[in-house]
């Protein structure tokens, strides 16, 4: 079962004395499950890869690059015997980089390790100088051009060298014949522990449990949310109402007002006559007698 497609199979360099090479690798993760990968190297001192571990979400990609040191002579016949190893195995759901430990790694607990080899191939820059060979080794013809010669800073790189030593393992070149087994044999290796996360059913009573714990939080925000909509509507309508209520109370308030100054008379008022009336009829009385 292959976890990751890895694209392309082969490392190509373009090889040039005195100048680094650099090749990307393309990862892509078709399943649903987090998938986390490793890469191994037999040659650490000469290649530096940028991350060397990873996780790759599902239905993403991810990519990761190999930097070919600086080298001062060629190799013979231009063919190199280094190769890489990419192992890839089932993270836990919701991993990051960083909670990778060589233990993910590790065959010994059952786990699924999906393994891929890939081979590196150099490759002559075009249009350049031909490499012929000098006192038994590949050196390249002099070109009269001085950049070639300033290039060579490019080693000086701290933090390529300082990355180099965590690519080194060694029970990777202890492993290496295990890089002979045939294609067929690989592929009859069954993860033991491999569940698909759309078989519900299938999982284990934990994660039942879980899952239905989640769903009945997922109804219970529902309902929540269904009685805030709910509320806002009411207010919503109470606001109405009360705003209707304070026109009705203002138009009736000037209406009185106007009421008021409509019964405002110029002279005496009526009761104020009637009293004087019979406060002058009480006087007359009283003289009288």
């Amino acid at each position: 079962m292959e976890l990751l497609e890895i694209q392309p199979r082969e490392l190509k360099f373009t090889f040039e004395l005195k100048k680094q090479s650099s090749c990307t690798v393309h990862l892509v993760n078709k399943s649903n499950e987090y998938v986390a990968f490793k890469v191994k190297t037999t040659s650490p001192k000469r290649y530096c890869v940028r991350p060397n571990t990873g996780i790759v979400l599902p239905r993403s990609t991810c990519d990761f690059t190999v930097t070919m040191q600086a080298s001062r002579t060629a190799p013979p016949d231009m063919q190199l015997k280094d190769k890489f190893l990419i192992q890839s195995t089932i993270a836990p759901y919701g991993s990051a980089d960083e909670d990778i430990v060589p233990s993910m790694f590790s065959k010994e607990n059952g786990r699924y390790i999906d393994e891929s080899k890939l081979r590196v191939v150099l490759v002559s820059p075009p249009h350049s100088p031909a490499l012929q060979p000098i006192n038994g080794a590949l050196k390249q013809e002099p070109v009269n051009e001085a950049p070639l010669v300033k290039e060579a800073p490019i080693m000086k790189e701290a933090p390529c060298l300082k990355e180099a030593p965590i690519m080194k393992e060694a029970p990777f070149v202890k492993e290496s014949p295990i890089m002979k087994e045939t294609p067929v044999a690989k592929e009859t290796l069954v993860r033991k522990d491999y569940t698909p996360l759309n078989e519900v059913h299938d999982l284990p009573i934990s994660h039942v449990k879980d899952f239905e714990d989640l769903k009945v939080k997922v109804i219970n925000l529902e309902s929540k949310l269904n009685e805030a909509d709910k509320t806002i509507v009411i207010l919503r309508e109470e606001k109405s109402f009360a705003i209707q209520e304070r026109d009705k109370l203002q138009q009736e308030v000037a209406l009185l007002r106007r009421r008021c100054a409509a019964k405002v008379q110029v002279g005496f008022p009526f009761l104020f006559v009637v009293f004087m009336a019979l406060v002058g009829a009480s006087l007359g009385y009283l003289l009288r007698q």
